[in-house]
Order: structure tokens, then C-alpha cells, then sequence
């Protein structure tokens, strides 16, 4: 694992912020809103970069500098020692970022997620008259 630590410096570095529909471009937003996605997470993104067949490293103790507040970037390989390309698809920064915010929204987990959040609708709800009270 020494040998290749060194290396991963050298690895493209992709925040999530890079492909979140909520934040601003002066926030870090890299691509349109149109193509961007609603909160990714490094995980999902890292599974996206699995499913594309790059390599890739996950540093969950890294944080963004523009918001330290968000935890996590994803270190990603596009091409060999030799110079050609681990996906023929992907050839730049911004191809990646369009390819894994295309995937994201597809991602298993994150299809789970939103069902409970749209049944917990269910709370104690106050029934009754309001009014003056009776002295």
C-alpha cells in the first residue's frame, strides 16, 4: 500500500459539491443545475466510479475548503502509466462529472432513501377549536 499512496496524489480530486443541485457555482458547483444531482455522497459517487470501472479512492477526512462543513472527496484515476484512458468514455474532469451526476439519482441506495421520507407523514395533529377561553 506504500507504493501506492504516492500515486494518488496524482488522482483527479472530485468533491461532491462539484455535482450538487443545491449549491451555487460561488458555492462550488462545477456543472449546470440542469445535469447536477441533489446531495451526493463520496460512497455514491465512488460506486458510480466503480460502475464505470475507474479507480478510485475514497478520503472521508478530507473536507471542502470553500465549506468545511462538508466532509469527504473522492481521489479518481482516468488514465494508465501508458497515457490511455481507463473508459474510452470518459476523457476530462468535466465527463466524469456529467457521467456520475447522470448516475447518482439512480443509485440503489438512494432510491431507498426517498420512500420513508414521503410516508412519515403521520404526526400528532391538533384537533379542536381554538377560541377564547372561558374565564
Amino acid at each position: 500500500m506504500d507504493g501506492e499512496v504516492p500515486n494518488i496524489k496524482k488522482w483527479i480530486v472530485f468533491y461532491p459539491v462539484y455535482i450538487n443541485s443545491k449549491k451555487t457555482i460561488a458555492e462550488g458547483r462545477r456543472i449546470s443545475i440542469s445535469k447536477a444531482c441533489e446531495n451526493p455522497t463520496c460512497t455514491e459517487i465512488g460506486d458510480c466510479c466503480s460502475h464505470f470501472k475507474l479507480p478510485f479512492a475514497i478520503e472521508i477526512d478530507k473536507a471542502y475548503p470553500r465549506d468545511f462543513m462538508q466532509r469527504g472527496r473522492v481521489r479518481v484515476l482516468l488514465k494508465k502509466e501508458d497515457g490511455t484512458l481507463y473508459n474510452p468514455s470518459i476523457s476530462s474532469r468535466k465527463e466524469l462529472m456529467h457521467h456520475v451526476a447522470e448516475l447518482v439519482p439512480r443509485h440503489p441506495g438512494r432510491v431507498k432513501k426517498q420512500e420513508p421520507a414521503s410516508t412519515s407523514n403521520a404526526g400528532s395533529s391538533k384537533s379542536g377549536k381554538g377560541g377564547k377561553k372561558k374565564r
